[in-house]
Order: C-alpha cells, then sequence, then structure tokens
C-alpha cells in the first residue's frame, strides 16, 4: 500500500464506504488508525499502522491462490502482502469547496470537534464515503491522519 508492506488482516464489507476493502497492517508506521473506524472495530493492530483500502489499488505476493473460494479467503489467517500503489506519482490534492452545501462551515474556520480545537481545512466529496464531508486539522495535533486518506490527499496540515 503506498509502497509500504502490509499484512492483510480483514476483508470485506465496511460501514464507511460501499464495496469490499481490505483492512492492512502496515509493517511500519503510516496509518491512520488501529483497525478502528468510526466507531467499528474491523481488526486490531497498533495505532498508526491501519489503513483500508480496495482489492484495485494493490499489488504484491502472498495471496490466496485464484482457485480457493472467497469464503476460504476470508476465513484465512491473515497474510503477507507487499502491497504497493498503482500510482507512483504521489497523492495529488483534491480541490476543496469554500463552504459546506449549507453554508454553515467554511473553510479556515475554527470549529470544535469532540471537544478539540479544531480548524477547517477541506470541504467537499470524498473516495472513502458518501456525500459531503469536511477535513479538520486539529490543533493539538493528534489526528489521526495527515490529510491523506487511503492515498488520496485532501489536505495538508501546515
Amino acid at each position: 500500500w503506498n509502497g509500504k508492506s502490509a499484512t492483510v488482516r480483514y476483508i470485506g464489507n465496511v460501514k464507511f464506504s460501499a464495496g469490499e476493502w481490505l483492512g492492512l497492517e502496515l509493517s511500519e508506521a503510516g496509518g491512520v488508525h488501529d483497525g478502528n473506524v468510526l466507531g467499528v472495530c474491523y481488526f486490531e493492530c497498533p495505532t498508526g499502522k491501519g489503513v483500508f483500502a480496495q482489492p484495485a489499488q494493490l499489488s504484491g505476493s502472498g495471496a490466496a491462490p485464484a482457485s480457493a473460494p472467497a469464503a476460504a479467503a476470508r476465513a484465512a489467517a491473515p497474510t503477507a502482502v507487499s502491497a504497493t500503489a498503482e500510482d507512483d506519482e504521489g497523492p495529488t490534492m483534491l480541490p476543496s469547496k469554500e463552504r459546506t452545501t449549507d453554508g454553515s462551515i467554511s473553510r479556515g474556520q475554527q470549529v470544535t470537534w469532540n471537544g478539540k480545537s479544531a480548524t477547517v481545512r477541506y470541504i467537499g466529496n470524498v473516495k472513502f464515503g458518501a456525500g459531503e464531508w469536511v477535513g479538520l486539522e486539529l490543533m493539538d495535533g493528534k489526528g489521526v491522519h495527515d490529510g491523506n486518506v487511503l492515498g488520496v490527499c485532501y489536505f495538508e496540515c501546515p
């Protein structure tokens, strides 16, 4: 995944987006979670080593043979995969809208999220879920990512 070695820890549907997703534990830091996403535990791994990717985003060896039934592949023990992104040019930043559709939030606005001060850095559609999303930079610097999610750059924390 993005040039990093990873172990597949989960295969299946998720609540945050449609389609089949792979839950990966990276062999080194650079992930965005610990297997828990939006309050749902899909797998367990150390904080900052978990990511989700769609199968098309990965390449590598160590996967179950093509003749193995899908159910057996899902039930099998985690498989080490050397996963790399298809696009070696690095993340491309998606353009942000200036305001939410309802006009209640603006890019650059100071907000509070879960009791933490934050600055709105991105407003718009995302690749990992439906609808309009707001990307925040937490003032305490303890967010779960740096504006890059699943290989897509939505914003950069200054």
